[in-house]
Order: C-alpha cells, then sequence, then structure tokens
C-alpha cells in the first residue's frame, strides 16, 4: 500500500497504479488484438477470456480535455484542473494533466503517465505530464 493511501486497496486498479509508479504499466489484449486497461477478465470488444499483459507505450496523445474550475467537494482542493483522455497504442486512458499551464493544454500534446497525490483526498490520481 502506498504510503498516501488512507483507505482499504481497489483489488486490479492499485496494482495498476503501482505498475505505473515503477515505469512498468500495462494493458490486457486478446487474441484478436483489442486492448483493455486491468482489472478484466473478458475482452470488452469480442468476449475473449485469453487476455495477456502487454507493455504500455511511454508516451501518449491527449485526444480531448476539459478544465474544471467548480469541482465536486472530492476534488475542491484539486481545482482547477485538467481532465483528459489520451490514446497509448490500443488502448485510452483517463487522467488529470499536471506540470503543464492550464492555458497550455491542447488536443494533439504529448504526454506520459504519472502517479501524483490529490490535494484534497491525499489518494493517488493517474495523471499525465507532458513530455
Amino acid at each position: 500500500m502506498s504510503e498516501n493511501e488512507t483507505g482499504p486497496r481497489d483489488a486490479g486498479f492499485d496494482e495498476w497504479l503501482d505498475a505505473a509508479e515503477e515505469n512498468a504499466a500495462y494493458y490486457l489484449e486478446c487474441p484478436d488484438e483489442h486492448g483493455s486497461l486491468p482489472p478484466r477478465r473478458v475482452c470488452p470488444d469480442c468476449g475473449a477470456t485469453d487476455l495477456e499483459e502487454v507493455e504500455l507505450p511511454d508516451t501518449g496523445v491527449v485526444q480531448t480535455f476539459t478544465v474544471t474550475h467548480v469541482p465536486t467537494p472530492a476534488f475542491e482542493e484539486d481545482a482547477p484542473y485538467a481532465t483528459a483522455v489520451a490514446s497509448f497504442g490500443a488502448v485510452r486512458i483517463t487522467g488529470q494533466i499536471v506540470g503543464i499551464d492550464l492555458e497550455a493544454i491542447e488536443n494533439g500534446l504529448e504526454v506520459e503517465i504519472e502517479v501524483t497525490v490529490s490535494e484534497t483526498t491525499g489518494e493517488r490520481v493517474l495523471s499525465f505530464a507532458p513530455v
């Protein structure tokens, strides 16, 4: 368990965050080369159950993003912040963008995965930093 975690571990997701913190993030791929993130037991595209862990590319590209100025109470200390969907090879991942002025974020921005800590909750957050 990370020193910043305050509650029980979320099986599958916390293990994936652990791997991302160690620069060993991965996705699951079925025999038809559909990609998805864990935890999964079945491919969401074709129903295959033979899933293999495949190394996630080092960088991804922001496909879309939004800036939140008025957050829910769960993120009030973090605002304003940007949330993006970025493509990393066969998968799309959602995370907060860090390390860049909000006005400088744009579609097509090349990013890498980071695991940061929420100012509000102290819990780990999947984030993207510009390359």
